[in-house]
């Protein structure tokens, strides 16, 4: 089974998690929201913003590349490092990965702000 370590997010998980049995197949947003992480996700997953951004400190290489739309938003999002995804483009593949929750996201209507 694969592994999501979630790092500490003051709002959303203060202590941090473990989803021991994350869905392989599916993005990293949909195995966070079915384990009631509420990553922001505007769009609906549908890759056109930036609100699911996150940074995946450990089994980056593990996922397919980004396509050139994803790394487009990338380019938008607050806080982008090299190893950034936007999670409803990452789809989980058969190695444990350790994900960091930026502390903003650019978006100006969520309901939280």
């Amino acid at each position: 089974m694969t592994k999501i370590i979630v790092l500490p997010h003051e709002e959303l998980c203060p202590e941090g998690a473990v989803i021991e049995e994350a869905d392989i197949g599916k993005s990293i947003c949909e195995n966070l929201l079915a384990n009631d992480i509420e990553i922001e996700h505007a769009c609906e997953m549908s890759c056109a913003c930036t609100t699911c951004h996150v940074i995946v400190r450990e089994g980056f290489d593990s996922m397919e590349e980004a396509d050139e739309l994803e790394e487009d938003y990338l380019d938008k999002a607050w806080g982008v490092e090299p190893d950034s995804r936007l999670s409803c483009q990452a789809i989980v593949a058969d190695e444990d990965l350790t994900v960091e929750i930026p502390k903003y996201t650019i978006n100006m209507v969520s309901e939280r702000h």
